[in-house]
């Protein structure tokens, strides 16, 4: 009998948010799992060697190996950059201001 381990596997959209515990191969690694998990047919638009990928928030490759109760995270590209953000909430921070004198 081949050994197991439990992972889990977690994507998150604006919508939704889905987990999924599974079993896998001792030997298994991220890009493996994730296209055991049925998440690739289900989430067309993920794709492993495009989304970023982590193990409990820490970046990883579709080729590491995974170890027991270790949880896949599957990243999306941001929309706006964070920087971007906030130079646009500061430009309407100072109007607001302006407005007020």
């Amino acid at each position: 009998m081949t050994a197991v381990i439990e992972v889990e596997i977690v994507y998150a959209l604006p919508n939704i948010q889905v987990l999924k515990k599974m079993t896998v191969p001792d030997n298994c690694t991220v890009g493996e799992a994730l296209a055991l998990s049925g998440f690739l047919e289900q989430f067309p638009e993920i794709d492993p060697a495009k989304n970023k990928l982590g193990i409990f928030g820490k970046l990883v490759g579709p080729h590491t190996s995974l170890q027991s109760r270790d949880r896949i995270e599957i990243y999306r590209p941001l929309v706006i950059d964070p920087k971007e953000i906030r130079r646009i909430r500061a430009k309407r921070s100072l109007g607001s201001e302006n407005r007020k004198s």
